[in-house]
C-alpha cells in the first residue's frame, strides 16, 4: 500500500478544495494512504511544501493539487512553468515521485472547475509511480 502526501492549493478554493476531495477518493480506490495533507496559498508555494513530504521516511510519493487560471497578463504561464519545473527538481533530488495535479494555465474559472479530476489524476500517478519503481 501506498502512503502519500498531499499538498493543496487555496487560491481558487471552490475548484481546489474538489481537486482535494476528488484525490481522496482516489487513494481510497486505489488502497492508498494519505498520511498528511499540507495547505499552502498558492500554486507558486507549492514545491516547498511537496519538499517537507518528500523528506518524509513514511511518505512514498506527493501528488499536489491546485488551479492556475489566466488572468489580465501571462503571469499563470509564468506560476505554472515555475511550479512545475520545481517539482520535477523535487522528484528527481529526493528520489521520490511528486505528481502535477495543477490544471492550467490558460484556462479560465469555469474551465479549472471542469478539471477537478486532476486530483484524482495526481492520486492515481502518484500510486502507478510507487508500484513501478517498487
Amino acid at each position: 500500500m501506498a502512503t502519500l502526501g498531499l499538498v493543496v492549493t487555496e487560491f481558487n478554493a471552490s475548484v481546489t478544495e474538489e481537486m482535494a476531495t476528488a484525490a481522496k477518493e482516489a487513494a481510497v480506490e486505489r488502497d492508498a494512504t494519505i498520511t498528511e495533507t499540507l495547505r499552502v496559498p498558492g500554486v507558486y508555494d507549492a514545491p516547498l511544501a511537496a519538499d517537507r513530504l518528500a523528506r518524509r521516511e513514511e511518505v512514498d510519493a506527493v501528488a499536489v493539487v491546485g488551479a492556475v487560471v489566466t488572468g489580465d497578463t501571462d503571469h499563470d504561464q509564468v506560476i505554472a512553468d515555475a511550479a512545475a519545473h520545481s517539482l520535477t527538481e523535487i522528484s528527481l533530488d529526493r528520489d521520490v515521485p511528486v505528481t502535477l495535479g495543477v490544471s492550467g494555465p490558460g484556462q479560465s474559472g469555469a474551465e479549472a472547475r471542469e478539471r477537478v479530476d486532476k486530483g484524482a489524476e495526481a492520486v492515481n500517478a502518484a500510486v502507478d509511480m510507487v508500484e513501478t519503481l517498487a
